[in-house]
């Protein structure tokens, strides 16, 4: 990695970066109720991805005047761009794949440095502190009026194997549910903090948690990396030393036997409690939770384990950030590791053959995967089915297969489905692959949908090729129009 993507190390140099190009951060003073009237704005203004329309791509922003919490402020949106992104991790927006796979060969541990050089711990509030309450340290939103409870839905939740200790880091649903109580929510069998949470409770122990808000984009985005790229014992903060060139500073907590991210904005230290469980919509009964990457809002699950909150540190005027579930945002964190964990699989097996990799927006990067694939001689016919195979096999929770050739922009949508109208017929380039596990947020994978699904999270992956048959390329040749300088005519093109 090139250490010149150094500059960026955390959430604050991350907005001095984007402060310097238009259009891509924008702040407001106007009072703000954080209970659902804050994501209500940003749904207009850029939360983009499987959001109900009206919506669209837009700037991040910042709430300097959020209502109960004057001491702090809330951003949303910061990721919410696949542009976005690429700014700040110093990479092409159509190479962010290529970056994250480089990064996982070449892994930089994290580091642990003294308290005195960890601005997260600037102020400590801690539980036995007279009036402590999480709920008015944090200024954790809900995204709609029937949410379970306030969200910390950007914490970079770090905890470490009791037996073997080594440490992961991951994102969870994680609700508010009172004075110094956290729900936390694993989607099963599939992070894995939930293996060291499991190991824990059949020890009788609690299990030490820390949960950094508001870190630099990096490690964001990498700590989204599943099975089997970053196996258990991978630790994903070692791919965000990657990519900035250098390692990722963790610091002791004050209260757990843990670390935490010492740059960050927030910081929560608590255990996992063995044992206990609460209903996620205990203080609401709505029985929802909260809006979820797919577009719909997730039902409240009745038995979540429960953290304990030992203590609350922060930086000086820190910053909130928070994301609406479905957003553009989601895609980002999901999909560009989807797309690494592709190329490296399909790679390995073929090297060559596949271009580039898009986790689509419409799939909240997680169930779509639109795949650009070379066929260079007359056996590489057929493979283009197998890299798909393989594409399953690398990301379980994959849904849907498109695949193109190299003349097709898999970035542009309306590119995408030129092919599927042109290069497509159903009854022969169609593969139906069903009763597969993929991922039980998709609420057309239950028997309720169909008898056909024997289990919630059951569904049908699909592959839909839409390459030209090799014999055939010649005959499938698009327009080739004369290449200019289009700023010979239109100076400010771009």
């Amino acid at each position: 990695m090139s250490n010149e993507k150094t500059a960026v190390n955390d959430l604050r140099s991350a907005l001095e970066l984007l402060k310097t190009v238009p259009g891509q951060l924008i702040e407001t003073d106007v009072p703000v109720d954080p209970n659902a009237e804050l994501a209500g704005v940003y749904r207009y203004i850029g939360a983009g991805g499987t959001v109900m329309r009206p919506t669209r791509i837009g700037p991040a922003m910042i709430f300097n005047n959020v209502i109960g919490h004057e001491d702090s402020r809330t951003l949303i949106g910061l990721l919410s761009s696949r542009e976005r992104v690429g700014l700040m991790l110093g990479c092409k927006p159509e190479r962010l794949g290529f970056l994250l796979n480089d990064a996982v060969k070449k892994p930089i541990d994290p580091i642990v440095v003294q308290h005195d050089a960890a601005p997260c711990q600037e102020i400590v509030h801690y539980s036995s502190d007279e009036g402590f309450d999480i709920r008015k340290l944090i200024p954790a939103p809900t995204n709609t009026p029937e949410d379970a409870g306030p969200y910390i839905t950007m914490g970079m939740c770090y905890a470490s194997d009791p037996e073997t200790k080594e440490s992961d880091v991951t994102i969870h649903r994680l609700c508010l549910q009172s004075k110094d109580e956290i729900s936390m929510y694993f989607v099963p069998g599939a992070r894995h903090l939930e293996v060291f949470r499991q190991k824990a409770e059949k020890l009788s122990q609690p299990l030490p948690i820390s949960i950094s808000i508001g870190v630099d984009p990096a490690i964001e985005i990498a700590a989204c990396f599943e099975p089997p790229t970053t196996p258990i014992g991978f630790d994903e903060l070692s791919i965000a030393g990657a990519i900035r060139g250098r390692a990722v500073e963790l610091v002791k907590c004050m209260t757990i036997n843990e670390r935490a991210i010492a740059n960050a904005e927030y910081v929560v230290e608590g255990e996992l409690l063995p044992g206990i469980r609460v209903e996620e919509d205990q203080n609401t009964g709505t029985g929802k939770a909260m809006p979820e990457f797919p577009g719909y809002t997730g039902g409240a699950n009745n038995s979540l384990p429960i953290i304990k909150v030992k203590a609350v540190t922060h930086r000086i005027n820190p910053i909130m950030q928070t994301v609406i579930g479905p957003s553009e945002e989601h895609v980002s964190m999901a999909g560009i590791p989807t797309e690494a964990s592709i190329l490296q699989m399909v790679e390995k097996a073929m090297p060559g053959r596949l271009l580039n990799v898009y986790a689509h927006s419409s799939g909240g990067g997680k169930y779509m995967a639109v795949m650009q694939f070379k066929k260079s001689q007359p056996s590489d016919e057929g493979r283009q089915g197998q890299a798909a195979l393989l594409a399953f096999a690398a990301f379980s929770e994959l849904k849907h297969v498109v695949l193109v050739d190299e003349d097709v922009d898999i970035f542009d949508s309306n590119d995408v489905l030129w092919a599927l109208n042109t290069r497509y017929q159903g009854n022969v380039d169609t593969t139906f692959i069903p009763g597969v596990r993929c991922h039980p947020l998709d609420p057309s994978q239950s028997p309720e949908y169909s008898p056909l699904i024997k289990d919630k999270g059951i569904s049908c992956k699909t592959i839909f090729d839409c390459t030209v048959p090799y014999s055939l390329k010649d005959k499938f040749q698009r327009s080739q129009f004369m290449e200019v300088d289009p700023t010979r005519w239109v100076p400010d093109y771009k």
